[in-house]
C-alpha cells in the first residue's frame, strides 16, 4: 500500500523538517550521511569487499573490447557483485536519506532498499548479456577486432558521448541526484515498499548510467582499471555540486577515448587489445 513518510507517521519531526524545506538535489542526502555513518560505513565496506572478490575472480581475464562474460550463471553473480563495488559509494547517500525517512520501520529496511537497487541492475546485466551472446552468436565472426570490432567499441563510447547530452539524461540524473523528491513522491511502507523504491531508484539510476555500463563492455567488461574508471565517472556526475559541468565533462572524456580507441588504439593507456575474432570464455 502507497501511502507518503509524512502522512503514514505524522509526528516524525526528522520527516517533518526534511518536508517543510524540500531543498532540491543532494543536500538532504548529504545531511541524513551525518546522522548515518553505520549504514553508510556498511555500504562502503560491502563495496571494498566487492572489488577485492572482483579483482580476484577477474584476475587474468580481461581480453580487451569484446572479452566474453562467460557462463550465464557465473557472470550474474560477478554482475551483480561488481554493481555492489562499483555504486555502493554513489547510493549511499541516498540510502541514508531513505533510512532516516523510513527510522519507524524494520531495522533492515535499508538493506531491503538496497537489495531492490541491486535487482534493477542484475536485471540489466542479464539484458545486456543476451544483447552479446546474441551479437556474438549472429556476426561474431565480422566483430573481430581487426574487423568491425573496433569500430564498434569506439562507437559505442561516442553514443555514450552523445547520450551524455541529451534531456533523458539530464531527467534520469535529476532523479538520482534529488532522492528526496523521488522519495516523497514514490514512498511505500514495508519491507515490499523498500524493496520495490530500491528498483525504481535503480532503474532511474539505470537510465543514467546505461551508456557509461555499454562503454565499460565496449573497452572490457572484466577489466578492473576499467570498472574504477567507469565507477568514477558515475560518481562525479552523482556527487559533483554542479550538475552540467559533470555530464559534460564525462562527454568530453567519453568522446576523446572513443576518437582514439578508433584511431589509434595502442595510445589508450590500460587498454588490452584483443587477438582476434571473440572467442568463449570460461570461467
Amino acid at each position: 500500500m502507497r501511502a507518503s513518510p509524512a502522512s503514514r507517521h505524522p509526528a516524525s519531526p526528522g520527516q517533518h523538517d526534511l518536508t517543510a524545506a524540500a531543498p532540491a538535489g543532494l543536500a538532504p542526502a548529504f545531511a541524513a550521511v551525518r546522522s548515518r555513518l553505520a549504514l553508510i560505513g556498511l555500504l562502503l565496506a560491502l563495496a571494498g569487499l566487492g572489488w577485492w572478490w572482483t579483482a580476484d575472480r577477474m584476475d587474468g581475464m580481461d581480453q580487451g573490447p569484446g572479452t566474453p562474460p562467460g557462463a550465464l550463471g557465473w557472470f550474474v553473480g560477478v554482475w551483480v557483485v561488481m554493481m555492489a563495488a562499483m555504486m555502493f559509494p554513489s547510493v549511499s547517500p541516498a540510502t541514508a536519506l531513505y533510512a532516516r525517512m523510513a527510522r519507524r520501520q524494520r531495522t533492515g529496511a535499508p538493506l531491503v532498499f538496497v537489495a531492490g537497487y541491486l535487482a534493477a541492475w542484475a536485471a540489466a546485466g542479464l539484458l545486456a548479456y543476451g544483447i552479446f551472446e546474441v551479437g556474438r552468436s549472429v556476426a561474431g565472426g565480422e566483430l573481430a577486432w581487426d574487423g568491425a570490432g573496433r569500430w564498434l567499441a569506439g562507437g559505442t563510447l561516442l553514443l555514450a558521448a552523445a547520450y551524455e547530452l541529451t534531456s533523458v539524461k539530464d531527467a534520469c540524473l535529476a532523479r538520482c541526484r534529488s532522492p528526496l523528491g523521488f522519495f516523497l513522491s514514490s514512498w511505500r511502507d514495508g519491507p515490499a515498499g523498500a524493496f520495490t523504491m530500491g528498483a525504481r531508484h535503480g532503474a532511474w539510476c539505470l537510465g543514467c548510467c546505461w551508456a557509461l555500463m555499454a562503454s565499460l563492455f565496449a573497452l572490457g567488461v572484466m577489466s578492473l582499471a576499467w570498472m574504477a574508471f567507469v565507477a568514477a565517472l558515475i560518481a562525479l556526475e552523482k556527487m559533483l555540486p554542479w550538475e552540467r559541468a559533470a555530464t559534460r565533462i564525462t562527454a568530453v572524456v567519453l568522446l576523446g577515448v572513443g576518437v582514439v580507441l578508433i584511431a589509434a588504439p595502442e595510445a589508450v593507456p590500460g587498454l588490452t587489445e584483443p587477438a582476434g575474432s571473440m572467442g568463449a570464455m570460461t570461467p
